[in-house]
């Protein structure tokens, strides 16, 4: 998932592979690429920087990370640090391909904006002219949905990532789902970030270019910038000569491992292209332009000024006193950083973190990509230091800050740990045997859980996902944290009827909406005669 803004759902724990020692950690900070040597470096470039990131990739343990920096419609500075394989003992380039998350809503209010100057569509008129068979739960929403809306995390919807992280649905069976998602808020209530309406309009790309997603942001965007080394997916990215391992860290005792690659093709519109630091720097720079590459317009400056323009602000007002207020345009974040106008995105996805950062009024724009997403501030600490020394600034310790800010959050989510454990009630037992619980229960939006006897508990699995449950207490079962390397599934409970039998699950696995519910399904006795 998954910010993609950081993903609403993080799929940043860490799963099977080695585990990297402290002194293998120093020894690939150490091990750095360079593509810009010291004489070539400009001037306004931090004296440091090359001392300066490998200190903080060595505090947050970090494996790799790529930086590009653009001014005034050029690449000023690139440069690789660390390693893109621990195990192979591979650098990081200015070539190595990473997963940029959710920076990829960018790409699809882009083609959304070609497409407006194409007159395929009206930002403004409902999006059933367009997809006719469009339905929310929300009758009121589904009907006057509009484009606009689709971009901007504008609706106020839950964002019920789970749904697409644990399946292999397609677009258009994602698309129809959305009619059976709830939330706990109204239409056009205020900000909430929601992958599925951004993947709902790159499903829109499709059906007004006549193609899909892909092919329109290939032929249109990569081309044209000559991005010829981004994709699509992490199985294309893997049959590069450069690319990078996903990584991630355990929660507990801060040991980083590789983890698996997460394809998310369905998705792909709100996070699923890979790319590298040479490639974005020149979609940065595109970015600053105004919507011409040479003497071609791509896309109009007014549309591209339309995707940099606020459309919702984004809730708990400045960040910090140098940290303006947040908006949320389309696909883009619009604050500003002490003064100075700035537009951002971030992006998280299964061992991954990614950067875009540009000030416009200075024509200035950061892309730094990591190949590690959980407790990975890296980014945030490398591009405020640019930005200090560029803009004759005192410096501010950030990465202090950030340390700060982590102890205390570490220690909330110990407070309410504690709370939890004295909630729980113990010596309880489920009201059936377990044998008794097994079956498949499904949700038409969500899709199929299977439960089967495991132990004192069950195996069970969602779709594609799969994890153990453990009693709780009651009917409550739950899993454990870090159980299937990805998201966490927490606790669900079991449903009667009249009669007492077991005919439902009730899960809440989207915080801002009822719980979900799936109703047993009955057998038929073919089905029971071929067991």
């Amino acid at each position: 998932m998954m910010t993609f803004l950081q993903a609403q759902v993080r799929m940043d724990n860490p799963r099977r592979g080695a585990f990297l020692p402290l002194l293998l950690l120093l020894a690939i900070i150490s091990h750095s690429s360079a593509q810009v040597t010291p004489a070539q470096k400009p001037a306004g470039i931090p004296s440091d920087l090359e001392q300066f990131v490998p200190a903080q990739m060595q505090n947050w343990k970090v494996p790799g990370l790529a930086i590009a920096v653009v001014q005034n419609g050029q690449v000023i500075y690139s440069h690789g640090f660390g390693l893109r394989d621990v195990k192979g003992n591979l650098p990081v380039t200015s070539k190595t391909i990473f997963a940029i998350g959710s920076i990829s809503k960018s790409f699809t209010a882009l083609s959304l904006g070609m497409l407006n100057d194409e007159g395929k569509f009206d930002w403004d008129k409902p999006l059933r002219q367009y997809l006719p068979d469009f339905q929310l739960y929300d009758p009121v929403a589904g009907e006057r949905m509009t484009p606009r809306d689709l971009i901007s995390h504008r609706v106020g919807m839950a964002g019920h990532d789970l749904l697409w992280y644990s399946s292999d649905f397609s677009r258009e069976d994602l698309v129809h789902r959305l009619r059976f998602l709830q939330s706990d808020h109204d239409f056009r209530s205020g900000y909430r970030y929601n992958n599925m309406l951004v993947m709902t309009a790159g499903y829109l790309v499709g059906k007004l270019s006549g193609g899909s997603w892909e092919d329109f942001v290939h032929h249109r965007i990569f081309e044209p910038l000559q991005m010829n080394s981004s994709n699509f997916s992490v199985l294309d990215s893997q049959k590069s000569s450069d690319f990078a391992h996903p990584y991630g860290k355990d929660e507990h005792n801060g040991a980083v491992s590789e983890i698996p690659f997460h394809v998310m093709n369905a998705i792909g519109p709100a996070g699923s292209i890979n790319s590298n630091v040479e490639d974005m720097a020149r979609y940065a720079i595109f970015q600053l332009g105004k919507g011409k590459l040479g003497d071609h317009q791509l896309v109009s400056e007014a549309n591209l000024n339309l995707n940099h323009a606020a459309q919702v602000p984004m809730p708990g007002g400045a960040p910090s006193k140098e940290i303006g207020p947040r908006s949320y345009a389309m696909g883009w974040v619009i604050s500003s950083y002490r003064g100075h106008p700035l537009w951002w995105h971030n992006g998280g996805i299964d061992g991954f973190y990614a950067l875009l950062e540009v000030l416009p009024d200075e024509n200035l724009g950061v892309v730094i990509l990591t190949n590690l997403l959980n407790d990975d501030p890296v980014p945030e600490i490398v591009a405020y230091h640019i930005y200090d020394h560029l803009l004759g600034l005192d410096a501010i310790d950030w990465a202090k800050r950030s340390q700060e800010r982590d102890a205390k959050q570490k220690a909330a989510e110990e407070e309410e740990t504690k709370k939890d454990v004295s909630e729980h009630k113990p010596n309880t037992h489920p009201s059936h045997e377990l044998k008794d619980y097994a079956g498949r229960y499904e949700n038409p939006g969500y899709g199929v859980i299977t439960i089967q006897p495991q132990g004192d508990g069950f195996s069970a699995t969602l779709n594609k996902l799969s994890f153990p449950l453990h009693h709780y207490q009651y009917d409550v079962f739950e899993s454990a944290p870090n159980s299937t390397g990805a998201v966490e599934i927490g606790r669900i409970r079991f449903l009667t009827n009249m009669s007492g039998e077991i005919d439902g699950i009730a899960a809440p696995f989207e915080s801002e909406a009822p719980e979900i519910i799936f109703t047993r399904v009955t057998e038929n006795p073919s089905q029971q005669q071929g067991k």
